[in-house]
């Protein structure tokens, strides 16, 4: 690998006791790439019925449940002129209910406790999955087929059109973010208009408005038959039962159009193009791209190496020269693929506020430049090819959701004729030399790139943001097709939840390791957490605990951050910091067989950290500029203001700030972080979680060895709860964010509750409310009123609080309407109109059915052992739900909620466009204070500038 600089030289520090000789991360070595690859392994069987209907079964029986996952071979390059989106929009109407199911499909889903329930549509397919109790896979086969075979009836115009808003608030929201149109330039820049790529998969405000019932019908009929499709089955479930199953509920539809693939061409520009377009964004970014070919394409793993090693590990080249030695960008990224027959590669950067564009956009061609000549070394590829390997390994613990194991199997038999295409692609990757990777790069990368730059300013006018009038429709009278199937088949018996046993250790210091073995995939995953969280950071210096957190894995006195970066990803390693209210983490994720090597490293970060001058230099210009960047996202403002609101600007969780007060941040200096560090970050504050396929005893032995004589000196650090909470007064405030085509909305209800209380009636009834998709929330504004993309609201647990929080992103033109209108809904929901019968059997028959798919994964298992740790729960709390589910009642709930939440005491907090908004709040009889984004973080809009 090209040297960019040489190493610097760090002095120590004597933080702790040094990690003992023969454990030198340095000398680990790590276990061969090959025998890592022949872990990843997903054993199917498949079957096609005679309708065309291709059936892939795969066999796990570690928990009770099974992965549906339908697949149709429909996406966005399948729209001709005139219909985009259409695809996106039809994912929708198919969870608005069939002939046989009229109502929606989350109702019976949810009923029997279905987890990692969705749909998504991409430029190549569209794919509906669920995780269901095996006892309920007859039921999800039901309602599949019954989408696939009978829909058309169903599809009514009161349907199209309150799913058109829905989706046409999802593109608003995705609009809503700081460079939320570069997707569209990027697409435009890239694609001739004719191109099956060449519009995005969410569509464009024109072609859904006129999308008419026919149309929709239409589109329905030439895309969606059996023979369109693949179904994934993975679980508790065999290839005998799942051909009887499947071919009861299936095998009578009829086959369809097949969908034509279309030529989709790798375009290639005639000559270099650039353009640039202004957002109300923070700071510039500087963009190059390019068309590829699609992920079966001899190039594609190629190509995926190179954009790993120019911008997608911790030590790519682009971060270690435009941040780490030049200092010129405050984020870099490169990133290869996207499409099955077509792909895009691009490199990106986000500008350091005060840097010339020029320099950063001449910096990357010299570094392309370089990597077009040279190729990337042995060691690059390597590392590459072990750091997805080892993903890839910890990502096929699941069975479903958005990446498990049916995922796998459906997409490489959709796109690719291969369900067992996973290995193709490894195997690729696992191929690949300084000298592959170097001739892909030079054929793809050579030619004309478009270049996009966006820059601050007011964001041009675009037809996209417009709000059409309202046009009255004249449908004909609706009459849904009544089913002929008969009811929803009944439920099997289910088996409940086996949540594996917790068992405590102890290190020669005194740190408590509490484990659980699962041995679905040979993967060690461990957390160090200690008490200090958000609620530890340094009054007057509010910043303290993210830029130490910032630094841990800059580097130690024995590695620097470039160092350390390569050798995590030698080893496959994840190893990452993180905090909540009450905790802050430093975590590893680790192929088992590197378990040994990566714990060394792993207490190198947790005992040695460097926190270099130079490092630090660095990193608080970046968490500076992440701060402005932050006040100009909506979310990232929300953020910032909710905590004070909540309560008050003294109380210990109100320092939830983002990353922090900017100019306390940017005088910070490394005795400031030194200091924190030896207060909160020690062994005496520490508890180790663990989930491994490897037994307790070894890997106990191994953290002994790593951190058994790590030993805390000085004083510990404490928080002070005894601070009163004071919550704002009820009113609104309203943060003006000009040029927002959507406003976000969020109330806040005090409370007096705790974390270690019992709060799981409360958590039950909202359930109701503002917990699930069929909470009132929802239903309210996305589905009955499609003014927003997704409405929820909870309780925002810590350990000290636990304040009721609801949200929704609306549609500007609708902000004071919604807000009004979820007012409404937590005051019936509080006093007159409260949780009714229905409600409360879905809550309490989904909660229950749904316990062993949501343990179902080590990250599930890992998370509830911290939660009953800080909550103050028993380690086997999660078996015990069952039970105290079964003996609630229906006045029990609703008295517990109603006791809890008081709808006078709603302060709202709502981020738009001032000028568009504040006339509709003005007529909702509360006082409305607006307040600029600038001033959000207690300083100035313009830059600041870091200390040395």
């Amino acid at each position: 690998m090209t040297k960019f600089f040489a190493l610097a030289g760090v002095a120590s520090i004597a933080l702790a006791a040094p990690l003992h000789a023969q454990t030198s991360p340095q000398a680990a070595k790590p276990a061969p790439v090959a025998s890592l690859v022949k872990q990843v392994d997903i054993p199917y069987q498949q079957f096609t019925l005679p309708n065309g209907l291709r059936v892939i079964v795969h066999t796990d029986r570690k928990a009770p449940v099974v992965a549906v996952s339908v697949w149709y071979d429909v996406g966005a390059k399948h729209e001709p002129k005139g219909s985009t989106g259409f695809a996106h929009l039809f994912e929708h109407l198919m969870f608005n209910g069939s002939e046989n199911a009229p109502d929606d499909f989350f109702e019976p889903l949810k009923q029997v406790g279905a987890t990692d329930f969705n749909g998504t549509t991409n430029l190549d397919r569209t794919n509906y999955f669920e995780t269901v109790p095996t006892g309920a896979l007859e039921r999800a086969l039901f309602l599949e087929s019954d989408r696939m075979g009978y829909l058309l009836g169903a599809i009514t115009q009161a349907k199209l059109d309150e799913q058109r808003g829905v989706v046409q608030n999802e593109k608003r929201q995705g609009d809503n973010q700081p460079y939320g149109l570069t997707r569209y330039k990027i697409t435009e820049g890239l694609f001739p208009a004719d191109h099956p790529y060449g519009h995005d998969t969410i569509g464009s405000m024109a072609d859904l408005d006129a999308a008419s019932l026919q149309t929709v019908k239409d589109w329905f009929t030439g895309h969606y038959g059996p023979n369109n499709a693949v179904l994934v089955l993975a679980g508790d479930v065999d290839v005998a039962t799942a051909k009887t199953l499947v071919t009861k509920y299936f095998g009578s539809i009829k086959a369809g159009p097949k969908s034509v693939k279309r030529p989709a061409p790798v375009p290639t520009l005639a000559a270099p193009k650039a353009e640039t377009i202004k957002d109300r964004v923070a700071a510039v970014m500087v963009s190059r791209n390019w068309a590829i070919p699609g992920g079966n394409d001899p190039d594609a793993a190629a190509l995926d190496v190179a954009a790993s090693v120019l911008g997608g590990l911790a030590s790519s080249r682009l971060d270690n020269v435009l941040i780490k030695q030049d200092k010129l960008a405050v984020n870099v990224s490169a990133y290869a693929g996207g499409g099955a027959q077509v792909s895009n590669f691009g490199i990106r950067a986000i500008v350091k506020p005060g840097v010339d564009p020029k320099l950063v956009e001449q910096r990357i061609d010299a570094i392309l430049a370089d990597f077009l000549k040279t190729g990337p070394t042995q060691d690059e590829v390597n590392r590459v090819v072990t750091t997805r390997v080892a993903s890839t390994i910890g990502g096929l613990e699941s069975v479903g959701g958005f990446g498990g194991k049916a995922v796998a199997l459906a997409q490489g038999a959709l796109f690719y004729d291969d369900p067992g295409f996973y290995k193709v692609r490894l195997a690729r990757l696992a191929a690949q030399t300084p000298a592959s990777v170097k001739a892909a790069a030079d054929k793809w990368l050579g030619r004309p790139a478009y270049a996009l730059t966006v820059v601050p300013g007011p964001r041009d006018a675009y037809a996209e943001a417009q709000v059409p009038p309202a046009v009255a429709v004249k449908a004909a009278p609706e009459t849904p097709v009544k089913g002929t199937r008969g009811p929803l088949p009944p439920v099997g018996a289910l088996t409940g939840l086996t949540f594996p046993t917790v068992q405590r250790a102890k290190l020669r210091n005194g740190i408590e390791v509490v484990y659980a073995q699962r041995n679905a995939v040979p993967v060690t995953q461990a957390v160090l957490s200690f008490d200090a969280g958000i609620a530890a950071d340094v009054p007057g210096k509010l910043g303290t605990q993210g830029l130490t957190l910032a630094m841990i894995d800059e580097g130690t006195t024995t590695l620097n951050s470039i160092r350390f970066a390569e050798a995590k990803e030698r080893l496959g390693a994840q190893i990452g910091t993180g905090g909540s209210l009450d905790r802050t983490t430093l975590s590893l994720q680790v192929p088992s067989a590197n378990l040994k090597p990566a714990l060394a490293l792993f207490a190198d970060v947790a005992r040695n950290p460097a926190f270099d001058e130079a490092e630090l230099a660095r990193v608080k210009a970046q968490t500076i500029a992440g701060i402005q960047q932050e006040l100009t996202n909506p979310q990232g403002l929300i953020g910032r203001v909710v905590p004070r609101v909540t309560y008050g600007p003294d109380y210990p969780y109100a320092k939830a700030q983002g990353g922090g007060d900017p100019r306390a941040v940017a005088g910070l200096t490394r005795a400031d972080l030194v200091a924190f560090r030896n207060a909160w970050l020690r062994p005496d504050k520490a508890k180790i979680f663990v989930t491994s396929d490897r037994p307790l005893a070894e890997v106990t032995a191994a953290l002994d060895a790593a951190l058994g004589d790590w030993t805390a000196t000085g004083a510990a650090g404490a928080k002070n709860f005894a601070v009163a909470q004071t919550p704002a007064k009820p009113g609104i405030l309203l943060i003006d964010r000009p040029d927002s085509p959507q406003s976000v909305i969020v109330g806040v209800v005090p409370t007096a509750l705790k974390g270690t209380q019992d709060l799981l009636p409360l958590n039950t009834a909202n359930d109701a409310l503002g917990g699930s998709f069929l909470g009132r929330l929802n239903m309210d504004l996305r589905e009955n009123r499609h003014w927003s993309y997704g409405a929820r609201g909870g309780f925002q647990t810590a350990e000290q609080a636990a304040p009721f929080i609801l949200s929704a992103p609306v549609q500007a033109d609708k902000t004071g309407p919604s807000l009004a209108s979820a007012r409404d809904d937590v005051v019936a929901f509080l006093g007159k109109e409260p949780m009714t019968e229905v409600e409360f059997r879905r809550a309490i028959n989904g909660a229950i059915n749904a316990l062993p798919g949501t343990y179902e994964t080590s990250d599930a298992v890992l998370s509830a052992m911290q939660s009953n740790d800080l909550y103050k729960r028993p380690d086997d709390y999660q078996t015990t739900l069952t039970a105290r589910y079964r003996g609630y009642t229906l006045p029990q709930l609703n008295t517990a909620i109603q006791g809890a939440l008081d709808p006078k005491r709603i302060t709202w907090v709502v981020v738009g466009d001032a000028a568009k908004v504040k006339p509709q709040l003005d007529s909702l009889g509360l006082p409305v204070e607006v307040m600029a984004a600038s001033a959000v973080a207690g300083a100035p809009a313009g830059p600041v500038t870091a200390t040395k």
